[in-house]
């Protein structure tokens, strides 16, 4: 199975596939050069044959008008020629005169009978016709045979030399340069796929060395603290680019869930340290007081309120990490929804003395999933209630175009440092501690607040000035953008 998927790999591997394509261009480059050298050379070899057999056949054609040999077959000179050329060429030669009769041939088979063919026609026209085929690998030749009459000025045919000529030798020669061909294109393709395999090896082995770091990175974070650095060619150089991007990223993910694993166990643990402390103070001491029996359990009941708040915000947050296919997506009435968080944190507004106003500017509908973003505008409102001054304000108002609606949150609370504003979204992360704890907060709100706007694929912004108040702004389109 092992080897089976060996081969398989080896099969989809760029140097298998780098050392194929070398080799099918030298040998479909070798395959077309032979072909055409072939065919030049056949082409070339009959032509120069065509030519030899037609200058000697003109000599012999002038010899036979000048001697009559048509009429009379008796020469034994042009005969003898006749045989001779026949013999050289391994051919045969036929004369015909204008009644179309064999007159004369060389094979002494078909004299005395009748030849009428397109070539015989058109020579007694005056035209001299060649024709090679190749299948049966023989040339013939048609000459016609002139005789000039200077009284009348006339030229008259009366005959025709009919020549054909074997081509075998040609085709000899041709198999036996082919077969060489052959030969030297097995050795061309030996030597091209070791040097397809060199190259495709040299080619390869920057991503062999991206692949053994990325192993190492894989058992910790390696040299170089995890770079990937292999700046052999500019796609490695890219991959390498975009790779250390990614693992950067991880990295920072992986920081972070260490983090926020670290920062749960510290935020649920510090409730429950707190409520053992004291039970075990009232546990070891006898004849509680009544009432320090109950202001320690009015403590240990504040815990608990305090622990569940978080497990709720955790339980908020995991579900705004999950994808947007989850969200319930209605059309809702932006005022009316805005106005009855109000009215839920108006209680707690009038507690600490915080004056808590709205300004709608329009009337706003838009398709929203309402309890997700119900939870996030209330985490800002709350945050300006919470973290505000004494006799403060906190001002609501609603806008929107013809493509967003804007929610902007202003407080004239405590403000938040600008070195904090961007940690601010941070899970757990709080400006100041001791404060937060106080007032009961978690470090979460703004996570969940963030997560919601970003899951409408909207977008919030702060600006604050520390010791003035802050004010957040949540754009979000009219129209949810699956």
């Amino acid at each position: 199975m092992k080897k089976n998927k060996k081969i398989r790999d080896f099969f989809k591997s760029l140097k298998f596939r780098l050392v194929f394509l070398c080799m099918m261009v030298g040998i479909v480059s070798t395959v077309i050069i032979r072909i055409g050298i072939m065919s030049a050379y056949e082409s070339r070899a009959v032509s120069n044959r065509s030519i030899d057999i037609l200058s000697q056949a003109k000599i012999l054609a002038n010899q036979m008008v000048d001697t009559g040999y048509v009429d009379d077959t008796s020469s034994e000179t042009i005969t003898a020629q006749l045989e001779q050329l026949s013999q050289i060429y391994d051919g045969r030669v036929m004369i015909i005169d204008s009644s179309f009769h064999i007159v004369k041939d060389t094979y002494d088979l078909d004299t005395g009978k009748t030849i009428i063919s397109e070539e015989v026609v058109k020579s007694f026209q005056g035209r001299e016709i060649s024709n090679y085929d190749s299948q049966s690998r023989y040339i013939e030749m048609t000459i016609p045979l002139v005789r000039n009459d200077p009284e009348k000025e006339l030229q008259e045919t009366i005959g025709v030399m009919l020549v054909s000529v074997s081509t075998d030798s040609i085709a000899s020669t041709l198999s036996y340069m082919q077969n060489r061909a052959l030969i030297l294109g097995l050795i061309i393709a030996i030597l091209l796929f070791a040097f397809g395999f060199l190259i495709a090896g040299r080619i390869t082995r920057p991503f062999r060395e991206m692949a053994s770091s990325i192993q190492e990175i894989q058992t910790g974070y390696g040299d170089n603290d995890g770079e990937l650095n292999i700046d052999k060619y500019t796609e490695t150089v890219q991959i390498c680019e975009k790779f250390n991007k990614l693992y950067s990223r991880m990295k920072m993910l992986d920081d972070s869930r260490q983090e926020f694993v670290s920062n749960v166990s510290h935020e649920l643990k510090t409730p429950l340290t707190s409520m053992k402390v004291l039970a075990d103070s009232l546990n070891g001491q006898e004849d509680v007081p009544v009432e320090l029996y109950r202001e320690f359990m009015q403590d240990i009941g504040n815990e608990i309120e305090r622990e569940n708040k978080i497990i709720n915000d955790l339980l908020s947050l995991v579900k705004m990490d999950k994808s947007a296919s989850d969200l319930n997506i209605a059309s809702v009435n932006i005022n009316e929804m805005i106005e009855q968080i109000l009215k839920r944190l108006r209680p707690i507004a009038e507690k600490q003395q915080i004056e808590l106003v709205l300004e709608s500017f329009r009337p706003v509908t838009a398709e929203i999933d309402e309890v997700k973003l119900t939870l996030a505008i209330t985490n800002l409102i709350e945050n300006g209630i919470k973290y505000n001054k004494e006799n403060g304000w906190v001002h609501v108002s609603l806008n929107a175009d013809h493509q967003y609606f804007y929610v902007k949150v202003e407080d004239s609370g405590i403000g938040i440092p600008e070195e904090s504003l961007e940690h601010i979204y941070e899970r757990f992360y709080r400006v100041d501690k001791s404060h937060s704890r106080e007032i009961g907060g978690t470090g979460l709100g703004l996570a969940i607040t963030r997560n919601a706007v970003l899951m409408h694929r909207g977008a919030i912004k702060v600006f604050s000035t520390e010791g003035e108040g802050t004010m957040f702004t949540v754009r979000i389109p009219l129209n949810y953008i699956a």
